[in-house]
């Protein structure tokens, strides 16, 4: 009797052998239904064989086979198992997560029957005036003998569901589904909407990715903030959409980019299906579906779009490729845009990464030759570079977080009819709530950190392990009623500008005032209409928005990130700084940029405001080989979690040896740790850690394959919850 083994979707990295009954059939990528201790869980067939571990008589077998065919296109299946084996996460978990979430419980893996009433023989035949004593169903018969009423469209068409129903008892109508017609958009298919005419640099960067069109390319999309990358986009899709294939395009955060949604809709007459974790479990299968079936043209979605199956894929484009939102940091630590350069080399297609503000590993693919670098230099229409100024903070009166040269150049801005931009990264009233009398502050016991005041909820909220809880009445250290917020927030900064600007309306976009559905929606478009003259907020408001109206720029506190013992966040600055200088002066107007800090005279500043991002790239990359840090290097992080702060850092210590002590390991690979993590303690855990690292990529992921086949012989390895993060972005 043939053998499935069958993924599940636990944390154990090995599949399970199960016997298929000779009436049942199953593919690898079918779904089956399978008992797994004392109930029946939903399982993938990786392969089936004649052979097993275990003997023959000891398994068990194959309850059902859901699928007749596989639910995974052959490429997603393909980069799906390569990915468990990069990552070395469990084969189960992987499968599983590109899913969605009912056909991880085993619902039907096609589009639900559309179901209608008809007229019976009966009912044809029949006497309406037999009806008479009931108007309604008289209604609901003369328009069934008119033809078939499609059950969403009974309300619409004024019959009545209760007369339909008394009619099917008489015999007189029936209900009956037939599966819904696939739509082929590429009949009627065409471009519609404001065209842009390309410049040199954009027609050019759209002919080349064209011309290689028909296999595998990389092209990195570096293009100035208000370049016209979009545009760009949308010529590419143009080409391939003409030609019958499907594109994804993948956004780093689906509720900041409205206007490229509406964007993509308004140019092709073509669907396009948005996947993102705002969905309902049945939005999500409904667009996945139509991706696989061919239904949908484009699929614009976040992280986990990547591994949606496209019935012919033609293009792939990585918006904002640097942003780190692409990483997933619980769970199955993948990166998306690494895996969609792996599936677009399986698919043989092109794709394109486009930034800014690019992540320094893909400048240093462009250096090795793996990728193409294209330039937009020139911002488009007439929007001219801003100009930036830096504000020393030393000796300044600082009011409300302003200095008193920033709020006079405000005032200047909105008198001239423009809108402002205040940027903090740090969300909720104040960073910190402090007992004037004692020095106490408000501390979350389950991490490391001071809890953030919420002056509209009046409650302190972690922003680590979302912990909340109510505002002390009085200090819990020495009782006394002077408790204070100490430091600026977004809200608090909202609420601190309506002295200096009482006319001038004012909006606050952060993760607090969006997080009702649609509500970043109606924000942005009042902004848009004029209605709000001053926008704070944080670095939402850094990613791919359009404010033609915004002249001014202001990034009030960016110290901390100057002086982080993190080697990848001046990284992370100079990109953030880059996008938040670009929503200035973008159609036409000059634009300014005001940057607050204490330490004008910072090299990383220096090189930003007098060189720009290229020339701090450069720089940056240099440095990383002379330190042998990643790109040049691959790193990998093993952390642990316990309770008492003891035995996650013996585990660790165990596993180091265990490493030193293996044939597989060279002189080149490098060690740290144990060590307590950046975050040392989260949600109540203690989190420690070390680092693996090497110059070979492959070779490093031997000595990982290796060393995780006997971690679990470790003594302390039962005792403490443990990760692996390849490529980690965070350390």
């Amino acid at each position: 009797m043939p053998v499935a083994h069958v993924a599940l979707p636990v944390p154990l990295p090995r599949t399970f052998d199960y016997l298929l009954p000779d009436s049942m059939s199953a593919k690898a990528g079918c779904r089956v239904t399978v008992p797994f201790g004392k109930q029946q869980r939903v399982g993938i067939v990786v392969s089936v064989s004649d052979k097993s571990e275990l003997p023959l008589n000891e398994l068990k077998s194959v309850v059902e086979v859901l699928d007749s065919e596989p639910v995974y296109s052959t490429s997603t299946w393909r980069l799906l198992l390569w990915a468990a084996d990069y990552y070395h996460h469990p084969i189960g978990d992987v499968l599983f997560h590109a899913l969605p979430i009912m056909l991880r419980q085993g619902k039907s893996a096609s589009h639900a029957p559309m179901w209608y009433w008809f007229a019976t023989e009966q009912g044809q035949a029949v006497d309406i005036n037999s009806l008479k004593r009931s108007q309604k169903q008289q209604q609901a018969l003369a328009a069934l003998r008119q033809g078939k009423i499609w059950r969403h469209q009974v309300d619409e068409l004024e019959v009545s569901e209760t007369a339909l129903q008394a009619l099917r008892k008489k015999g007189l109508s029936e209900l009956a589904s037939e599966a819904p017609a696939l739509y082929d958009w590429r009949e009627s298919f065409s471009v519609s909407g404001d065209r842009l005419r390309l410049n040199t640099e954009q027609a050019t960067a759209v002919g080349a990715i064209h011309s290689a069109s028909d296999h595998f390319s990389a092209w990195l999309l570096a293009g100035v903030t208000g370049s016209g990358k979009t545009e760009v986009y949308l010529s590419v899709l143009e080409n391939v959409l003409a030609q019958g294939k499907q594109a994804l395009v993948m956004v780093p955060e689906i509720g900041l980019t409205p206007q490229t949604i509406a964007r993509f809709r308004e140019r092709f007459n073509a669907p396009v299906e948005v996947l993102h974790s705002g969905l309902n479990d049945s939005e999500r299968l409904s667009a996945w579906l139509k991706a696989k079936n061919g239904e949908a043209a484009i699929v614009i979605g976040t992280r986990s779009s990547l591994f949606t199956p496209f019935k012919n894929l033609g293009v792939i484009v990585i918006d904002e490729e640097h942003d780190s939102s692409y990483k997933q940091q619980e769970g199955w630590r993948y990166h998306a845009r690494d895996l969609a350069v792996y599936r677009a080399h399986s698919e043989q297609i092109p794709i394109i990464l486009g930034s800014a503000t690019p992540a320094l590993e893909t400048l240093h693919n462009v250096r090795q030759r793996k990728y193409h670098m294209l330039r937009l230099t020139r911002r488009a229409g007439n929007a001219r570079p801003a100009i930036q100024h830096v504000l020393d903070l030393k000796g300044q009166q600082v009011q409300a977080g302003l200095a008193p040269a920033l709020i006079t150049r405000m005032r200047q801005h909105l008198q001239a009819g423009n809108q402002v931009i205040l940027f903090l990264n740090r969300r909720g009233f104040s960073p910190a709530l402090l007992c004037h009398d004692c020095g106490w502050i408000a501390e979350c016991p389950r991490c490391d950190h001071y809890y953030t005041f919420h002056q509209a909820q009046r409650h302190l909220r972690c922003h680590h392990c979302d912990s909340q809880r109510p505002v002390p009445r009085q200090c819990p250290s020495c009782g006394s009623t002077h408790i204070v917020p100490v430091g600026l927030g977004t809200e608090q900064l909202e609420q601190a500008l309506g002295p200096f600007f009482p006319d001038v309306p004012i909006s606050r976009i952060d993760r607090d005032t969006t997080s009702r559905k649609g509500a970043l929606e109606q924000q942005l478009a009042e902004v848009h209409r004029g209605g709000a003259r001053i926008l704070i907020g944080t670095q939402m408001l850094a990613k791919g928005h359009h404010f033609p109206d915004v002249t001014l720029v202001a990034l009030l506190d960016v110290d901390g990130a100057l002086f982080s013992a993190d080697f990848r966040s001046a990284e992370r600055f100079a990109q953030l700084y880059t996008q938040v200088a670009g929503r200035a002066g973008r159609a036409g107007k000059q634009g300014e940029v005001v940057l607050q800090t204490h330490h004008p005279e910072h090299p990383l500043l220096q090189t930003l405001l007098h060189k720009g991002y290229d020339a701090f790239a450069e720089q940056a990359l240099a440095e990383r080989q002379t330190m042998q840090l990643p790109p040049w290097t691959s790193h990998v992080i093993i952390r642990a979690e316990d309770h008492n702060n003891q035995q996650a850092p013996l585990f660790l210590q165990q596993l180091r040896n265990l490493l030193q002590a293996s044939p597989l390991v060279d002189n080149q690979l490098w060690i740290l740790g144990p060590v307590p993590a950046l975050a040392p303690k989260r949600g109540g855990r203690f989190r420690w850690q070390i680092l693996l690292q090497h110059p070979s990529r492959i070779r490093l992921q031997h000595i990982v394959s290796g060393t995780l086949a006997l971690i679990n012989t470790l003594p302390e390895a039962r005792k403490v919850k443990w990760v692996l993060d390849v490529d980690p972005i965070e350390g």
